[in-house]
């Protein structure tokens, strides 16, 4: 397993797929930096009682879609090396098991945008401090909370565009299936808390964000767990 994922971070190395982790992360932060300069004064009197918490839940609002459209790009990228060169047969031809490369698929997505979240807290902060904010006084338990709580809530999503741009020759498909879900995301927070989009804002009527994550954990985990048997029992052409 380990061999095969060593594998594709080998086949990404010189792909636009680092632009693209850098990119999300960037612009939610790029949008919060513009918002904050065009309503500076505004803002810190809006929220001098709390600038830190109030700046993180501002990126945060902003994160969610970027996840959601991100990780359907990440996934169709990830995938479609193999269909662009018409390489499946060669690749499940090696001494490895077809589940470990679609395993493999699904943990490189994960790790790619674990990293893009690692970068959003990070510009998160050093946008604060450009602010005027103290970094010593952020709350990181919070920003830590905010940055990678909604990566796991969408892991449901992770496991189904990691299985649908694997198994379809037609990446079309695959990221509209990420465009129609990141627009209906954007309205989630206004449904019911069984709804997994709405799980990636953390917003539950028990007020506990854990409550979003470990559902969208435990649906992840049967999501990958589904799209397995079938990627091992189809014939990938």
């Amino acid at each position: 397993m380990l061999r095969v994922l060593s594998t594709e971070w080998l086949k990404i190395r010189r792909k636009m797929i680092w632009f693209l982790i850098v990119l999300g992360p960037a612009g939610v932060v790029g949008l919060q930096a513009a918002n904050y300069g065009l309503r500076y004064d505004y803002l810190m009197k809006r929220y001098a009682a709390d600038p830190w918490g109030s700046l993180i839940d501002n990126v945060a609002l902003l994160t969610v879609p970027t996840l959601f459209i991100g990780l359907a790009i990440l996934a169709s990228m990830t995938a479609g090396i193999e269909h662009q060169t018409n390489a499946w047969k060669q690749t499940l031809a090696l001494p490895v098991k077809k589940s470990h490369v679609f395993l493999a698929k699904f943990a490189l997505a994960m790790l790619l945008l674990f990293v893009s979240c690692s970068v959003l807290a990070v510009g998160t902060v050093l946008l604060g401090a450009t602010l005027g904010f103290n970094p010593a006084d952020a709350p990181y338990g919070l920003l830590l909370e905010r940055s990678f709580y909604p990566y796991l809530a969408v892991m449901p999503f992770i496991a189904l565009q990691t299985w649908l741009s694997v198994t379809m020759n037609n990446q079309a498909v695959p990221l509209t299936v990420g465009i129609v879900g990141t627009v209906f995301s954007m309205f989630a927070s206004r449904f019911e808390d069984w709804m997994p989009y709405k799980w990636a804002y953390l917003q539950n009527a028990a007020d506990n964000p854990l409550y979003s994550v470990l559902p969208g954990v435990a649906l992840g985990l049967v999501v990958i767990g589904v799209g397995l048997l079938e990627f091992v029992r189809k014939d990938v052409k």
